[in-house]
């Protein structure tokens, strides 16, 4: 049985129960089942600016309904209708707003070495490993939880999970906040291990399924990237973005330079990097902000990670269509997926992916939605 996302969020008027300091109502729905028969659930979010869907099926945001500059309102992510729709993608994955992990983004070779130990998780992207492998978090069933103005979603990855050493406890936690949505990491480990937690939202802010993001405006507070080879794995450091159509410090439509001859764009098909934030590591610090012409939506992005990625929906073929029954094609959403950079375990130069036995891995991003004229 398919449950449509419009239906699951009208439901919170009559479900929902509500925070009389935020006025945020939390409400819990069925969202179909996965092949194995366990069943999946969606905790609609629902304020005065932000109504947002949350699956427990990868601990994924599903949809994001947000207003524009005249007051329609349009869901703003890439998504289906029910959980089906994120099963069937097989091992062509979209990871469409996902929590990937336990290593987002990619590790060369999948092998990495602790205290003399040496590692491998499953290769599952040209010969490298992707957002922990091809069972990732993005592929799990979480346990979810009604908090104040929002829900928790829990998962413990066992010791030697897709290769990587330590049972970790995760803990995301999603609430509303006027219109902003937050999202809070934490995890633990039993066995120092490699961790790198992040959200692989497709933001589209005219609406999904309404076209490409080419004509959208961004802006990424960043002075340098990391360039990559062939794998999409980072070469040579750090490099700085100025003079390179990398360079987003002054806000930029993403179609301006997306087809130059440049040999990183050529790899990658478009965009898909690692920024290096400006600011220091560990403080709330502005990433990106997003500006739609078309609709006046805008979206900011604050995280305490150090890096963001960038990537500008490339490989989107059209094989998969989304709520809306259009096909998701090249460029048609983009990713702002805050987190350390890729291949960090492999590369001492960069911030340390490290987490041991009694410390706590810690990050905040907020994804905070607004107009202008």
């Amino acid at each position: 049985m398919r449950f449509a996302r419009v239906m699951v969020l009208s439901m919170m008027t009559t479900l929902g129960v509500q925070s009389a300091v935020a006025a945020v109502t939390v409400a819990k729905a069925g969202f179909g089942k996965l092949p194995d028969g366990r069943a999946a659930d969606i905790y609609a979010l629902k304020n005065a600016d932000l109504e947002v869907g949350i699956t427990t099926y990868g601990a994924r945001i599903v949809s994001l309904k947000t207003k524009d500059r005249d007051g329609k309102v349009a869901d703003v992510v890439l998504g289906y209708n029910s959980v089906d729709g994120y099963v069937t993608e097989g091992t062509a994955k979209t990871y469409f707003g996902a929590i990937v992990g336990r290593y987002g983004n990619r590790i060369r070779g999948g092998k990495f070495n602790l205290s003399g130990h040496d590692y491998q998780v499953p290769q599952n992207n040209n010969g490298n490993a992707l957002h922990g492998g091809p069972h990732g978090f993005d592929d799990q069933l979480w346990t979810g939880k009604q908090i104040p103005d929002g829900v928790e979603m829990s998962l413990v990855s066992k010791d030697g999970d897709m290769g990587f050493p330590g049972a970790l406890s995760v803990h995301v936690r999603y609430t509303l906040v006027g219109g902003a949505l937050h999202i809070n990491y934490s995890a633990t480990t039993d066995k120092p291990t490699v961790t790198n937690i992040t959200n692989h939202a497709y933001f589209n802010l005219s609406g999904e399924g309404s076209g490409t993001i080419l004509g959208e405006v961004l802006e990424i507070t960043a002075d340098g990237y990391t360039p990559v080879d062939a794998g999409l794995i980072p070469v040579g450091g750090v490099k700085p973005v100025a003079g390179t159509p990398f360079d987003f410090r002054k806000p930029t439509a993403i179609g301006a330079r997306i087809n130059q001859p440049n040999e990183q764009l050529k790899i990658a098909g478009g965009y898909d990097h690692n920024w290096v934030l400006n600011g220091p590591k560990g403080t709330m610090k502005q990433a990106a902000k997003l500006y739609d012409p078309k609709t006046g939506r805008v979206l900011t992005v604050t995280t305490t990670q150090p890096g963001v990625q960038f990537y500008s929906g490339n490989f989107l073929d059209g094989s998969y269509k989304g709520v809306s029954g259009v096909p998701y094609t090249k460029n048609t959403g983009l990713c702002l997926e805050t987190q350390h950079y890729p291949d960090s375990p492999n590369q001492p130069a960069f911030p340390s992916t490290l987490l041991k036995p009694g410390e706590t891995m810690h990050s905040e991003t907020v994804f905070a939605f607004s107009t202008q004229k």
